[in-house]
């Protein structure tokens, strides 16, 4: 038998768990005072609906699920392999939710705003920053195909992670419609403007002669790469630059609402930025997209956008929706390599002998709570050696049953 968790996932100690529950904790608090409601959906999903979910590269992550018996044994016989699996494992929240709705509907209110916090799992490589396993935490508004369901979900993001603690971080805005008009009528064909914004996407990291050398790998139009080149080089990438080459400028009216209105809110606490070059890597999504970043981090801590034709997918009609997820392994991690500190109670040990009345011993640790976190435990025969490890656990007093004594840790105790 193996001791450690499969390999992409891992077990979590106490004191991890513990920063793991509170950053959770602040989050849903955000997200439930903010008019929010939280659902759950299961981790398995029918392959059919992931597999025409417009999932990006994760499509190629999906944990798949054997059939079960006679149907297994069947599809063995037939030959065909992609007949072997009907279920995967739910590789993000919002295929769930977009199916949930479709089935529920009805019942719920509109627009819907809702939250989750649950796990996934992708088939990555690990490494660093990259499990097998994890948690997300969406909030989503379905129904409201107005602007002021991005503005909302910026608002309540950003919200919670100054609750957490974080701060001087940006929310990045842009419109893939926007993006994919300009492209359009740079010259790009229409069924290529997926690759090219993948290429597009990564102008950050590989700047815009290394834009311009993928295009023209990927065999674009030249005219076309070098009008995008020209676009990239001349400085100006301002909305107003993009709305200049629209010939509908919808998308871009609309953007400039999102952002005006995200930064009005913001009161100076945090940035709101336009990001031309922001794509995100779902195919699902269909309008506004953000990512929150923070410049003492690096990656982004936060993303979402809209995904209009999800829901469509289920039902057959279109159904307005977008949301926002919180990078909570992200945050956690960053947290746990800042020495976080939890703002929690103070930890106090009510330590008892064996001959102790237990229920005593419960009651007193109970009218110890209003200002302690307390736990019970036997006081062993080497006191000092017992006060030692509380001390190094955290604990910062201890009680005894048999008086009143009060003692607090990190101070010479006798023996």
């Amino acid at each position: 038998m193996k001791i450690n968790p499969v390999k992409g996932m891992r077990d979590y100690l106490p004191e991890e768990m513990r920063v793991r529950d509170y950053v959770q904790g602040k989050i849903l608090e955000t997200y439930r005072k903010s008019g929010f409601e939280r659902i759950s959906t299961p981790v398995m999903e029918d392959m059919e609906n992931l597999d025409k979910s417009d999932g990006g590269d994760n499509l190629n992550l999906i944990f798949k699920v054997l059939k079960r018996g006679e149907k297994l044994e069947e599809a063995l016989a037939g030959g065909d392999e992609k007949q072997l699996c009907d279920m995967g494992l739910r590789y993000d929240l919002t295929v769930p939710l977009s199916r949930f709705y479709a089935a529920n509907r009805e019942s719920l209110p509109s627009p819907f705003k809702v939250i989750q916090t649950d796990r996934v799992f992708r088939a990555e490589r690990p490494q660093k920053g990259r499990m097998r396993e994890f948690v997300q935490c969406d909030i989503d508004i379905l129904g409201d195909d107005s602007p002021n369901a991005e503005v909302e979900l910026i608002d309540v993001t950003a919200r919670a992670l100054m609750n957490i603690g974080f701060k001087d971080f940006t929310v990045n805005i842009n419109d893939r419609a926007m993006l994919r008009g300009m492209l359009e009528n740079m010259g790009f064909p229409k069924e290529s403007l997926g690759s090219v914004c993948i290429s597009f996407d990564k102008l950050d990291k590989i700047g815009a002669d290394g834009v311009k050398a993928e295009l023209t790998e990927k065999e674009m139009p030249e005219e076309a790469i070098n009008k995008l080149h020209a676009f990239l080089e001349g400085g100006d990438m301002s909305i107003g630059a993009v709305r200049a080459m629209l010939s509908d400028t919808t998308a871009a009216d609309r953007l400039e609402y999102i952002i005006s209105a995200a930064q009005s809110l913001s009161n100076g606490e945090y940035a709101v930025a336009y990001a031309p070059s922001l794509v995100r890597g779902q195919g699902y999504y269909t309008g506004c997209v953000f990512e929150i970043t923070c410049a003492a981090f690096k990656g982004a801590i936060a993303g979402g956008g809209r995904y209009d034709g999800m829901v469509g997918k289920f039902l057959g009609q279109s159904v307005p929706a977008v949301g926002f997820s919180i990078g909570f392994e992200r945050i956690c991690a960053i947290l746990t390599d800042e020495k976080f500190r939890l703002p929690a109670q103070k930890k106090l040990a009510l330590l008892y002998l064996e001959d102790a009345p237990f229920g005593e011993v419960l009651k007193k640790a109970a009218s110890l709570r209003g200002e302690y976190e307390v736990t019970v435990l036997r006081q062993q025969k080497k006191l000092g050696k017992q006060l030692g490890t509380l001390e190094s656990r955290g604990y910062e007093a201890v009680a005894f049953f048999d008086n009143d004594d009060i003692k607090p840790l990190g101070t010479k105790q006798d023996a």
